[in-house]
């Protein structure tokens, strides 16, 4: 194997990794703060005052589900280089007072979170994930997480004999068809018992009584790669922990090989993309703006040298994007229709679902070209609406250039899906490279990207 696709091979392995190790939101950050210890990365809480020093990475995050990653530059900051990404992806939420028994089973009451595809959940090996949180004798509520990881219930397909024209088309009732096995009812098993014995905790005991929850439902198939040559992956939650992890991964190289350095590389990944970021720790929240101006506070920068800081800034807003469809090629625009492999995607949108304008693509070319990446243009077809992401959400906050871009992959929002697996490296090089750019605004729309 030569060491172009051994590097290639150690980059799908990791990234392989951080999927099975962040099955929900709450597990993403965990992963992220974990590479971030590694290379001496320092927390900080919202809730205690900040010290910052010059080349030292710091992180802070919010419910647990968000995160912003940043580093301090040796000299007065010129920019904030910024990537933003998000954790969440669509699943099956756990409803309080969850089990329901009917024909000697017992199943969980579940609603949809985002636009999921529904028919892929059925005959599925699924495993439950979240967190708990915890009333503690001495006053306190603690959070921990939770991941069972093992296939824990199922969500049967009605037999053909009973309904036979379900290949002409069914509506799918969330309510009523899309209800999980998860024991038998005979067994008389508790979800939150079950899940704490699993913890290695004790249910009954006062000290440990769970009050509240946020579990979700997740296919518990592992990662692979397939196709004749192994060109493609299949995975859950490559929408968007393709894009963090990608990000994250050139942040860590950027943060290393940085020095004596005007330029602060942020990384963000928020919570909520998938019902439209309005939460707390949602791109449609004052995080990113509220821990900006905090820095730029403590290290003692004016609101107008915040200004013109922004001038000079760019955010790539990095979420994966839809391949042309083999099976249904006229779904895709005639002339922009992404392939997996075919390198990074930019996207736009003439009514600002996606931020790319011309200034923000010629800014990504430039980084591109000095990366030495490929990429490729993609567009909804004219007829068509298609989705947005957290690009112009989060400028609605903070007013800078930004690209939308992502990786190329097909079904979406289902519990599997699938992308090209030469196209990460392509990430993880660009996000190196547009992590130490350095642009600075001349005029109005002119710039130099160096």
């Amino acid at each position: 194997m030569s060491s172009k696709q051994d590097d290639k091979e150690k980059k799908l392995d990791g990234l392989f990794d951080f999927i099975e190790a962040s099955p929900t939101a709450f597990h993403t950050v965990s992963s992220v703060k974990n590479v971030l210890k590694e290379i001496g990365g320092l927390g900080l809480k919202k809730h205690e005052a900040w010290e910052l020093e010059e080349g030292k990475l710091y992180y802070v995050s919010t419910n647990d589900s968000s995160i912003i990653a940043f580093r301090v530059p040796e000299k007065k900051i010129h920019s904030f280089m910024i990537a933003a990404s998000h954790s969440d992806s669509p699943a099956l939420k756990v409803k309080p007072n969850a089990q329901i028994e009917s024909a000697g089973l017992s199943l969980l009451n579940v609603e949809k979170y985002g636009g999921m595809l529904m028919a892929p959940w059925f005959d599925r090996p699924l495993s439950l994930a979240g967190r708990i949180i915890i009333d503690k004798s001495d006053g306190r509520l603690e959070s921990r997480l939770v991941d069972i990881k093992r296939p824990l219930c199922v969500i049967p397909s009605l037999a053909i004999h009973m309904d036979r024209n379900v290949n002409s088309g069914h509506e799918i009732n969330m309510q009523k068809e899309m209800l999980p096995v998860f024991a038998d009812a005979g067994a008389k098993k508790d979800l939150l018992k079950f899940v704490t014995e699993c913890m290695g905790l004790n249910y009954e005991n006062d000290d440990v009584k769970v009050v509240a929850d946020d579990l979700y439902l997740y296919d518990a198939s592992p990662a692979c790669r397939c196709g004749a040559d192994e060109e493609f992956i299949l995975a859950r939650h490559l929408d968007d922990l393709e894009c963090v992890y990608a990000t994250l991964k050139g942040f860590e190289q950027a943060c290393l090989d940085m020095d004596k350095t005007d330029i602060m590389p942020i990384l963000a990944v928020f919570d909520n993309e998938e019902v439209g970021s309005m939460s707390k720790q949602g791109a449609d929240s004052a995080f990113l703006y509220e821990t900006i101006a905090r820095i730029c506070e403590k290290l003692g920068l004016s609101k107008e040298d915040y200004s013109k800081i922004l001038a000079s800034s760019f955010m790539a807003s990095c979420d994966n994007a839809h391949a042309a469809h083999p099976n249904y090629p006229e779904k895709a625009d005639p002339v922009n229709r992404p392939k997996m492999n075919g390198g990074i995607v930019v996207k736009y949108s003439a009514n600002q679902k996606y931020t790319t304008d011309a200034l923000s693509k010629a800014i990504f070319h430039k980084i591109c070209q000095a990366a030495q990446v490929d990429y490729q243009e993609f567009t909804n077809r004219s007829d068509m609406i298609g989705g947005s992401t957290l690009g112009n959400i989060s400028n609605s906050h903070i007013s800078l250039n930004t690209v939308d871009i992502g990786l190329a992959q097909l079904a979406m929002h289902s519990s599997m899906e699938m992308a090209g697996s030469e196209d990460l490296k392509d990430l993880i090089t660009f996000s190196e490279k547009f992590f130490k750019t350095k642009i600075t605004n001349l005029e109005e729309s002119n710039y130099i990207v160096e």
